[in-house]
């Protein structure tokens, strides 16, 4: 016994050493995180659990706090229309993330096929990522103005259609917001996709060529399965960007008509900074958190594989 004592001993001292060498070896490292690691806790970590506490708590932001209990969350599942901004939600990443992932890759193509002024496409296509959401909103709002002066409907006029409502018909109005952010996002998408076509070796094209594969063949046998890390993460952040949808709605339709373009983000953001019901606002935070973080796993499960160039 004394010597298995004498064993943990020294295991420990051994432990204690290589610890205290670590740390005279990388302090000045240390010293340099610590900035970093305090701004985590401070500004994320404290935050997060705080909001969790909150879900549990009644506070009105006038007056005290006082405990709930699981009020708020059943509230939540009870709240109609709490579920009927998931389905808004849920809606707009149809309406969103395919389109966008598909322009964004179709963009690419053209831009890696060395077409004359590909440069100046480029810079087209990212234009409105770098532009103020703000400024394109005004600019979507003239487009669809849901008269006979809007554009959209005096080109429409030509091809013999009526003029539509657009943000006031409450099934025309999420489409119409899904198209502004895939006009505002579809550029950077272009970069992600142009840079994955960038570092697929050149000799597996030559290779298809004198296999006698066709344009289109080797772009479904070669090109496409070997973007796809691009399409995992491409597929990842535009999901989690229209899950958290909430400017267009807020500047452009405040969440209808007929609440058809009430978000999750949204609706959190009424109930939690417009109604000052900061518990209930924590509880949809977290209900938004658990939907993406669940489908971010499916799309890993799915998506987040491996590729070989050989």
């Amino acid at each position: 016994m004394e010597s298995v004592r004498n064993s943990h001993i020294h295991h420990r001292s051994a432990l204690s050493g290589r610890i205290a060498q670590s740390w005279k070896k990388n302090a000045i490292i240390y010293v340099f995180l610590l900035p970093v690691l305090l701004h985590f806790l401070v500004f994320q970590f404290a935050p997060l659990v705080f909001s969790f506490v909150l879900t549990f708590m009644d506070w009105p932001m006038i007056g005290e706090p006082s405990f709930a209990g699981l009020g708020n969350w059943e509230r939540f599942l009870q709240d109609k229309l709490a579920w009927r901004s998931i389905w808004n939600t849920v809606l707009f990443s149809v309406y969103y993330i395919v389109p966008t992932m598909a322009l964004g890759l179709i963009l690419a193509l053209l831009v890696y096929s060395r077409v004359k002024l590909a440069g100046l496409f480029k810079g087209m296509f990212f234009l409105p990522v770098v532009t103020s959401f703000v400024i394109l909103s005004g600019i979507w709002a003239w487009l669809f103005k849901g008269t006979d002066y809007g554009v959209a409907n005096h080109l429409l006029s030509y091809i013999g259609i009526e003029p539509q409502l657009f943000f006031s018909d409450s099934k025309q109005a999420l489409p119409v917001l899904a198209a502004l952010s895939i006009f505002k996002v579809c550029g950077s998408t272009m970069v992600y996709y142009y840079a994955g076509l960038q570092s697929i070796p050149g000799h597996l094209y030559e290779a298809a060529k004198m296999d006698g594969a066709t344009g289109w063949r080797t772009f479904w046998s070669v090109t496409f399965p070997l973007l796809l890390p691009i399409h995992f993460y491409v597929a990842i952040i535009t999901t989690i960007g229209s899950f958290q949808i909430f400017d267009s709605a807020f500047l452009l339709t405040g969440g209808g008509p007929d609440y058809s373009t009430t978000t999750i983000v949204y609706y959190l953001y009424q109930e939690g900074f417009t109604s000052l019901r900061f518990g209930y606002g924590s509880v949809l935070a977290y209900v938004l958190f658990f939907i993406i973080f669940t489908i971010s796993l499916v799309q890993r499960k799915f998506l987040g594989k491996d590729v070989s160039y050989h």
